[in-house]
C-alpha cells in the first residue's frame, strides 16, 4: 500500500486537534477556576494540602480517564505546587487515551468486555504510583524543581514589542481563533469519552479540529521564536491575561501531541508495519511485556493506544503486558513536563520504564 504523506499529517492534525478539544476545557477550566479563588482570597493555597498527601492526590488524578490530570499536576509542579513524588504518582497511574480505547470510546473496543481489564490495570497503577510517589518523597528525590521557562515577575520593566503582526496574532486573531474552535470541538470531545460524536457535523469537525491543531502550531512558534515579551506573561489579575496564559499552554500542548503522534504514528504504521507489529505481539508473554512497556514510554498517548488495541484484538495478549505499558505512559502531560522541566521529563520517562517492567513481570508471576 502506497504511503500518502499529506494524508497522514491530516490524519494526525486532525487526531491532535481532537485531543486539544478536550484538553482544552481541561486547561482553561483550570486556570479560571484558579482565578475565582485568588479573587476570593489574598492568597491563593501554594499546595495541594500536606505535601504528605501529594502521592495519593497525584495518583487519583492521574486514574482520571484520558491526559487532562497529567497537563494539569505538570502545571502545579512547574508552580511548585505539588512535590515530585505527587507528580511521579500522576504519571505512573495515568492510561493517558489508551483508557477510552478500553472504556469503550472506539470502534475496536467494547466497555462490558474491557471494564475488568480496565479496573485491573487502574489498581496497579493506583498501588504503584502511591507506593513510588511516597519513596519518591521520602528519599527527597528531586525535591526541588527546576523551571526551563523563562520567569516573568509583575515588577519586569517593559519590554516594548517585537513584531505588531506578532501582537495582533497573538492576543486577537489567535486567542479568540483557538478559542471559538475550542468551544466548537467541546460537545463532541466530551461525547467522545463515551464513544460518541455528532455525525451530522462530523465532516466539519475533522476540519475544525485540523484547523486547531495548525493554529495552535502557528500560535506557539510565534510566542516562542518572534513574540517572546508580551504584557500577558506579567499579570494573572484580569481574566483575559490568565486565560491568554491558559491559551498558550493549550497551543503547547497541542503542538507537542501532534509531534508526538506524528513521531509515533510514523514508526508503528510505516517503520514497523502493522504486520510485524501483531507478529511482536504474539511472540514470547516475557518479550511481549518488554515491547509493551517500550511502546508505552513513548511520548503522548499513540504508544498506549497501540497496546490498547493489541489488547482488544489479539487474541491471549497477556493482561501484564497492558499493565506494563499502562504504567510506563505518561500520556500528553508528558511535552508540557518536558518542555518545562526537561531533566524531570527524562527522569519520570526513564525512571517509570524501569517501574513498568518490574510491576509487568510481577504481575505476570501473579498469573494476570
Amino acid at each position: 500500500m502506497e504511503f500518502n504523506l499529506w494524508s497522514f499529517i491530516l490524519d494526525n492534525l486532525e487526531a491532535a486537534g481532537a485531543i486539544g478539544g478536550y484538553v482544552s476545557l481541561s486547561i482553561i477550566g483550570f486556570a479560571l477556576i484558579s482565578f475565582a479563588t485568588k479573587t476570593r482570597h489574598d492568597n491563593i493555597a501554594n499546595k495541594i494540602g500536606p505535601k504528605w498527601t501529594h502521592p495519593i492526590v497525584g495518583s487519583l488524578l492521574g486514574a482520571i480517564p484520558g491526559c487532562g490530570a497529567t497537563i494539569v499536576v505538570a502545571s502545579l509542579y512547574k508552580n511548585n505546587k505539588i512535590s515530585f513524588g505527587g507528580l511521579f504518582a500522576t504519571f505512573i497511574s495515568t492510561l493517558g487515551e489508551g483508557s477510552f480505547v478500553l472504556l469503550g470510546a472506539s470502534n475496536e473496543a467494547d466497555v462490558a468486555g474491557n471494564l475488568k481489564a480496565y479496573i485491573t490495570i487502574t489498581i496497579f497503577g493506583l498501588i504503584a504510583g502511591v507506593i513510588f510517589g511516597y519513596l519518591s518523597d521520602i528519599l527527597g528525590f528531586r525535591a526541588n524543581s527546576e523551571n526551563n521557562q523563562p520567569n516573568y515577575t509583575d515588577d519586569q520593566s517593559f519590554q516594548a514589542k517585537q513584531n505588531s503582526s506578532a501582537s495582533i496574532f497573538i492576543e486577537d486573531f489567535g486567542f479568540y481563533a483557538i478559542i471559538a474552535m475550542a468551544i466548537f470541538l467541546a460537545p463532541g470531545s466530551i461525547m467522545a469519552l463515551w464513544g460518541g460524536g455528532i455525525d451530522a457535523i462530523s465532516n466539519l469537525t475533522y476540519w475544525v479540529a485540523v484547523s486547531l491543531t495548525a493554529t495552535c502550531i502557528i500560535f506557539y512558534c510565534v510566542s516562542v521564536f518572534i513574540y517572546t515579551y508580551h504584557d500577558c506573561y506579567s499579570s494573572y489579575k484580569n481574566i483575559k491575561s490568565t486565560i491568554l496564559h491558559a491559551i498558550l499552554d493549550v497551543a503547547m500542548v497541542v503542538t507537542y501531541v501532534f509531534i508526538g503522534l506524528f513521531v509515533a504514528n510514523y514508526i508503528i504504521d510505516v517503520l514497523i508495519g502493522e504486520d510485524t507489529f501483531h507478529s511482536w505481539m504474539e511472540s514470547s508473554a516475557y518479550v511481549v511485556i518488554l515491547l509493551a512497556a517500550l511502546i508505552g514510554v513513548t511520548p503522548g498517548c499513540g504508544g498506549m493506544i497501540a497496546v490498547a488495541v493489541a489488547f482488544i484484538t489479539i487474541p491471549n495478549f497477556p493482561m501484564a503486558a497492558l499493565i506494563s505499558a499502562a504504567i510506563a505512559t505518561s500520556g500528553d502531560g508528558l511535552f508540557p513536563l518536558l518542555a518545562q522541566n526537561r531533566k524531570d521529563g527524562l527522569i519520570v520517562s526513564g525512571v517509570g520504564l524501569v517501574i513498568a517492567l518490574v510491576v509487568g513481570y510481577i504481575a505476570l508471576f501473579l498469573g494476570f
